[in-house]
């Protein structure tokens, strides 16, 4: 890209013809938070703020806080040490990854009617092959994100993780999507819901394919993702940089899309 191209990226967005939309849930101490089983885990705990001053004696000029969370919370990104599957990658901590590898374009694929009749709806291969067939084909090193409009639940815990007696219920990918993307040469893989996969992967084979998968092919993994509905399917670029956590294995995000207005 020339510096005239930057030059007219940056009076885009002055004038507001590139728009910038936020992706990002607020992150509190009402923000969901997964729950797994106790025998095989144990769990997240919730967000937790903590005062440190607030024009006071404590510090009478300024306001801070401590913040108790982790590092899987709200609008967050997964790294590939992650999983045991990416635990071996020199680059695969959130202090590590490529600064280049924050900043891509995004490909989203709009399955809101579908999970809005069925909250267990899979994504395959073969989806994204006919949204491909309308859209345009998956470039390497971009985002694929599904569109579920799941971020609509995100103000209840109980609506957002949507378990009963036989676990979770939400949207998510199958093995074969994933290994689709991948061989596309996707640089992540991204959902409105809590985590990457669906509700009921623990049961898919691999399980969870795709914390399994995509971080096995030191990639990434974007979860608890809002407003896709204002994305077009192709077209925008993606800004999600997690803090640069030493050794980290993910770390919630501040996501944003620049979208032509």
């Amino acid at each position: 890209m020339s510096a005239t191209a930057l030059q007219q990226l940056a009076t885009a967005l002055l004038s507001g013809s590139v728009k910038v939309i936020d992706l990002t849930a607020p992150l509190g101490p009402d923000t969901p938070v997964i729950k797994l089983p106790p025998e095989i885990a144990v769990n997240t705990p919730e967000v937790k703020v903590h005062n440190i001053s607030h024009y006071d004696k404590n510090g009478p000029f300024w306001a801070w806080n401590w913040l108790e969370l982790g590092e899987h919370t709200g609008t967050h990104f997964d790294a590939p040490v992650h999983w045991i599957t990416g635990k071996d990658y020199a680059d695969g901590t959130t202090d590590r990854i490529p600064a280049q590898n924050f900043v891509a374009p995004v490909n989203v694929i709009d399955c809101s009617a579908e999970a809005a009749k069925d909250p267990d709806f899979l994504l395959t291969a073969d989806g994204i092959k006919a949204w491909e067939a309308k859209h345009g084909a998956i470039e390497p090193g971009s985002w694929v994100l599904m569109r579920t409009d799941w971020y609509k639940r995100n103000g209840s815990a109980a609506t957002f993780l949507n378990a009963d007696e036989n676990g979770p219920h939400s949207p998510g990918p199958t093995p074969d999507a994933i290994e689709y993307i991948l061989e596309k040469g996707a640089i992540g893989w991204g959902t409105e819901c809590i985590g990457t996969d669906a509700g009921a992967a623990g049961g898919m084979n691999p399980p969870f394919p795709a914390h399994n998968l995509m971080h096995k092919a030191n990639r990434y993994g974007l979860a608890s993702l809002c407003h896709l509905d204002q994305l077009p399917p192709k077209g925008a670029v993606l800004i999600a940089a997690p803090l640069k956590f030493v050794n980290g294995t993910g770390s919630p995000i501040r996501a944003l899309a620049l979208v032509a207005g």
